[in-house]
């Protein structure tokens, strides 16, 4: 298979979605591997790197896209890349469809394979994916809310930790999944002190037993929500429906009712946000204010430490990738029932029902269409 790796152009991404390792693994197994020039360079690999590795180096991404059969990404195309998607190409990233109804409707209308690495599902229920990348925006979250908080950049000028005297502050994290534990980690052994609300108790047990530190768990409701968003210094979004759009849990009124220079870092927001006041920003401008509260919704957090990102997201993207390019698309998910459900559109439809839902438009389960 001819797999094409073009240049991510989202603001300040700076990963990319092959290694020369994975690259060269790709070609071992007789692929052909196109490069745009400079792809790897965020990541700090260089392109003598990739051509050592086999691949082909490629000036533009018109190019890499016209001649691939199969596109590998980190993040969604945007409207610029829309021309490169053609009827049959295997696009192969992270697409957030239930957020974005615009490339939606550019997928079905253009017939393209869109498999999503974000609803790439186990047995289990776990998300093999998108796991890595919500362990780094967990932690990367806590280092941005610590930014955050100093007063030059409009936060309250509180010490996250504190130190002996002085409160340290209260950081509440909504959600106590994959982004909502690596949040509690960091926060809590920075001394912070620590609040996760989630719906289930059974995650709130688990969580009790394993982490240590100024650190309480809530059960999620819109009255404890609401009081502990009055109280928090920092509030941390971290709330994953899979593949849909994530709930408003935090609206206007709640987040009028927080201390002015107070921080929300919505790490929904590539979701949609679970925070109503939230909207998507970029690395470049990524924050704004909303009643005095500093809001932060970068919506690829990871690309800001691409050399840990990419090889993160490498090593568990590239399995499927390589079964994919040797076994064909057909076989693949019949033989993959974890990458089946990464499938969110294929021959002009919506595969997912969660991104159906979340648009209003027409579901066909991938088994009728293949």
């Amino acid at each position: 298979m001819i797999i094409g790796i073009p240049k991510e152009i989202k603001d300040n991404e700076y990963r990319v979605a092959v290694t020369p390792g994975g690259a060269h693994q790709l070609v071992e197994e007789g692929h052909q591997v196109l490069l745009e020039r400079g792809a790897g360079e965020g990541s700090g690999f260089a392109d003598d790197e990739y051509a050592e590795a086999g691949a082909e180096l490629i000036p533009d991404a018109a190019e890499v896209c016209r001649r691939a059969e199969m596109i590998m990404k980190v993040k969604e195309p945007l409207p610029q890349e829309y021309g490169y998607l053609r009827e049959g190409l295997i696009l192969y990233t992270y697409l957030h469809l239930a957020a974005n109804e615009e490339l939606t409707r550019e997928l079905i209308a253009r017939k393209v394979t869109g498999i999503a690495y974000e609803t790439v599902e186990l047995p289990d229920g776990s998300l093999p994916l998108l796991t890595p990348m919500s362990e780094v925006a967990g932690k990367m979250a806590v280092q941005i809310a610590a930014h955050c908080l100093e007063r030059m950049n409009g936060g309250r000028g509180k010490l996250l930790g504190g130190i002996p005297g002085v409160l340290p502050a209260d950081v509440v994290i909504i959600g106590g999944g994959t982004v909502g534990t690596n949040a509690a980690l960091v926060a809590l052994g920075m001394g912070a002190n620590v609040m996760i609300l989630d719906i289930n108790p059974e995650r709130l047990r688990y969580l009790t037993d394993v982490l240590r530190g100024n650190f309480n768990t809530l059960i999620s409701n819109p009255r404890n929500i609401a009081e502990a968003v009055r109280r928090a210094d920092v509030v941390i979004g971290a709330v994953l429906v899979k593949g849909a759009k994530a709930p408003r849990l935090v609206t206007r009124e709640m987040v009028a009712t927080m201390k002015p220079g107070s921080v929300i870092v919505d790490v929904a927001v590539d979701q949609g946000g679970c925070v109503e006041t939230t909207h998507p920003t970029s690395h470049s401008q990524p924050t704004f204010l909303v009643d005095g509260v500093v809001h932060y919704c970068v919506p690829n957090i990871p690309g800001a430490v691409p050399r840990t990102s990419t090889y993160g997201l490498s090593n568990v993207t590239l399995p499927y990738a390589l079964k994919l390019a040797s076994r064909g698309f057909l076989k693949a998910v019949e033989e993959a029932p974890a990458l089946a459900k990464g499938v969110n559109t294929y021959g002009g439809y919506i595969t997912y029902k969660a991104v159906a839902d979340a648009s209003g438009m027409e579901h066909r389960p991938l088994v009728k269409l293949i």
